[in-house]
Parts: structure tokens; sequence; C-alpha cells
């Protein structure tokens, strides 16, 4: 499934190549950056914090001198600076939240202290000669903080006013007076700084994606264009063998070069194809005249005996001829295609058969039109039939149509072939009896032309043996497929 969801072109997976390693880039340095962000929050919330105790604790050191001092002193002091400050909330110097005394450390159920944030917060008062008994430092929901809740209901009035996000955590320091008199806890609320940096992420990676993905896009379009192109000019030299129409060189130096080889070797291949065409042709005028004049000759034998084994033999020879002639064309077709009604191709070879008595018989058919070039279908229906009979004695020939080809069947009654040596049967003059004289066949051309054909129409031709309940061979079965088009 995920393989059908890749793309197949050059381009399409170097872009989806590229995609993928962009995104997991960006994806470590959001990680990364968000973790720095968050680490510098915490910090200068632990600063904070630790500021806010120390004034306290300052306040709380001058406030037990004063008590040494005169009681008259001591009360005109205690005027000028407010009421006696005692447990519970006192609001730091700072203008923030209150700063609360309490007599134990300040958790709750679900809590979950942070010990590093606390050995940090212990450095930093111990930096100022701040000796704590104890420190606590834990992140609470506000919700579950009554304190931070209500300012912050308080304030809601103005966080809306000023579009901001409703912060939803509050850290709390916690530091037990060394004397043991009680704790005194700082509250910290954690800015909704998130969402800041992930909109950042955001538009940076597509800045990058439409900056690197255009850039790269343009580049490949510049080297798959030419590759495509001469892709399909491959395409079509395969089928036609034809050198008109090659394309001009283009694209980056490597694909130019590669172009020019490709032209190169094409007009070499098409002068090769033409030189064999002309050998070819003249091989076969200059042994089909001999042939021609034997036959003649052969007349004046006496005995007839020896003139029909002379006669079999020439047109034995004139036969292989003609399928090597045929074999070496068939690559260089100079017919077009035309589109046919296959299955009644296929029942006029078959009548052909019944006509001159042979055991040819026509199953099931269907009724399909293809482009194709009839007078080499026939060819290669009639190697095939002939095969099946000259090895299995009967022939039997279907046609149906199965997904997106049209599928012949030819069916015989023979000994079949041993697995083996199925696939090298359809190679050049290999045959299944290894003598070659009129009674068995001819020089073992004729399954070779059948997958020619057949591949000259973008097709395929396979052999394999029929097998009855019993698990034995019953015959052989030779599959002829062509693409509908």
């Amino acid at each position: 499934m995920i393989r059908r969801l890749l793309p197949r072109s050059l381009m399409g997976q170097m872009m989806l190549a590229v995609a993928v390693a962009l995104l997991a880039a960006q994806t470590i340095g959001a990680v990364l950056a968000y973790r720095a962000g968050a680490e510098r929050r915490e910090a200068a919330l632990l600063h904070s914090a630790a500021f806010r105790l120390l004034m306290t604790a300052r306040d709380d050191d001058q406030d037990r001198r004063e008590e040494r001092r005169p009681r008259e002193r001591d009360t005109d002091m205690r005027r000028e600076r407010g009421p006696d400050r005692g447990p519970g909330p006192r609001r730091d110097g700072g203008g923030g939240f209150r700063l609360e005394r309490v007599a134990a450390a300040p958790l709750q159920a679900g809590d979950r202290p942070d010990a590093e944030a606390a050995r940090e917060l212990r450095r930093i008062l111990a930096d100022q000669d701040f000796a704590a008994a104890d420190v606590v430092v834990l992140r609470r929901e506000i919700a579950r903080d009554e304190i931070t809740r209500r300012r912050m209901d308080r304030q809601q009035r103005m966080l809306a006013a000023q579009h901001e996000q409703r912060p939803t955590q509050v850290i709390l320091a916690a530091v037990q007076m060394p004397d043991g008199s009680g704790w005194v806890v700082a509250r910290a609320v954690v800015p909704p700084g998130e969402r800041a940096i992930v909109m950042s992420l955001l538009l940076q990676t597509l800045f990058i994606y439409i900056v690197l993905v255009g850039a790269i896009a343009l580049i490949l379009r510049r080297i798959t264009r030419p590759l495509a192109q001469l892709t399909q000019r491959l395409e079509r030299f395969a089928e036609t063998r034809n050198p008109e129409g090659q394309i001009a060189p283009q694209g980056p130096g490597d694909v130019r070069r590669l172009i020019v080889a490709h032209n190169a070797m094409e007009a070499r291949i098409a002068a090769l194809l033409d030189e064999k065409d002309v050998m070819l042709g003249a091989i076969g005028h200059d042994l089909k005249t001999p042939l021609a004049a034997l036959r003649v000759r052969i007349e004046s034998v006496e005995d007839d005996t020896e003139r029909a084994r002379m006669a079999a033999t020439i047109e034995d020879i004139t036969r292989s001829l003609d399928d090597i002639l045929s074999l070496a064309r068939v690559g260089r077709p100079s017919d077009p295609l035309e589109k046919s009604e296959i299955s009644a191709l296929v029942a006029s070879v078959v009548e052909e058969y019944e006509d001159m008595g042979e055991p040819v018989e026509l199953l099931d058919t269907q009724r399909v039109v293809l482009p194709l070039r009839a007078t080499w279908l026939r060819r290669g229906l009639r190697n095939l039939i002939d095969n099946a009979l000259r090895y299995g004695q009967r022939a039997r020939v279907s046609l149906a149509r199965e997904s997106r080809h049209v599928v012949i069947w030819i069916e015989d009654d023979g000994p079949g072939i041993a697995e083996a040596d199925l696939e090298r049967m359809l190679e050049p003059f290999s045959r299944g009896d290894p003598s070659r004289n009129s009674a068995t066949g001819g020089a073992g051309l004729g399954l070779t032309l059948a997958r020619a054909i057949a591949e000259q129409h973008g097709g395929a031709l396979t052999l394999a043996n029929r097998r009855g309940a019993d698990g034995q061979v019953t015959g052989l079965v030779a599959t002829l497929s062509l693409p509908l088009t």
C-alpha cells in the first residue's frame, strides 16, 4: 500500500526526499528551540523568585535586629513602616504576587517537585550567602492554585483587551528559613510563549520550503524533462526501429552527453538493422533461386519414393528459410496497426485447419477489438497450432478478456515439456525432438517467431504443462497475451 502512494518519477522521489529531510531538520530544530526557550524562561523565573525571597529574608533580618533595640524606638520605627508582618501573604517590593508565609511546605496532592530546579535555586541563594534549611520548586496548574487563580481572574479583562493568551501554569518556589521559623513561598506565572515559538517555526519552515523546494524543482525539471523525452524516444525506437525523430541535446552537460551518445547508438543500430535486412534479403533470394531449380530438376527422378523425399527436403529448407526471414523482419514491421476484431481473426484461422480436416477445435471466445497487425498475428497463431498438432495430435483454441489483456490459449494432448526446458523452447533452433526432419518439424523457429510477434504487439507468449487431477501431465498450453490499448 505504501509503495503505491510513493511517487515513481525521479522528480517526485527527489522532491519527496527533500521534503522529508526538511521536515526532519525543522522538527529537530523546533524541539531544540522549544527546549532552549523553556529553559531560559524557567531560569528567569527562578532568578526572579530567588531575588524576591532574598529581599524577604533581609527584611526579616532587619526586623529581628530592630526587636533588640529599645521598645520606644522600635515602636516609632514600626509606626513608620506600618503594621507588623506576621505569617500569611505579604507583597514583595517588586509589586508582583504576595509572598506567602506558611508553616509547612506548600505541597498538594498531585504535585511533583522539580529536584533539578530546587538544586538550581539553592545554588542561587547560596551565592548570595543565604543558607536555606530546605528548598522546594514545583509547577502547578493555575486552576489548582487558589492565590494565582484569583489574581488571573482579576486580570482576565486586561488579558482579553490585549489579546494575550491566558497562562495555565505557575511555578512555586518555597524556602524554609534557616531558623526554622517557617516557609516563604514565591509564585511566578509561566508566560504562554510556546504559541509564538511554534508559529515562528511554522512560518520559517514554510518560507524554507517555498524557496528551497522551488529552486530544487526548477533544477530537477531541467534534468528530468530531457530524460523524459529520451525515454519516450527509446520506447518509439524499440517499437519502430526508425532512426528519424531523434531529440536534440538539451539540459545539463551530463544529460546532453547522454542524448548525444544515445543518438549515435540509435543511428548505429539502425544502420546494422538495414545491413541485416539487405544481407538476409540477398541470402533469401540467392537460396530460393537454386531451390526452385532443384524442385524442377527432381521431376526427372524416376523413383517416386526418392523424388518425394527430395521434394520434402526442399520444402523443409524453404519453410525454414521463410521462418528465418520472417523472424528477421518481425522487429521492423512495415505494415501499420489496424483495429481488428480478434475473435473473428482467431475463428478464421481455426476454420482454415478445419477445412483441411485437421483436429483443431474453437472453444469459448469473446468479442474484442484491438489495434494489431493481422497478417503477423495469423502467422503466430498458425505456428502455435502447428506445434500443438505436431506434438499433441490435436489443438483447442479459446479466447477471453482478463483484466487489461486479451488472452489466447492453445492446448494440446501431447506429453508436454520438461519444466526445465519450457523457457528454452522459446529460443531459436530449440526443439523438444533433437531430430530435424520433415516428420517432426522444421528448424525450431515456430515458437520463437510466435513470441516475437506477441512482443511486437506489446504482449507475451508463455508455455505451461497442463496437469490432470492426479497431477500427471496431460498436455501443453501456449498462452498468448496481448494488452488492451
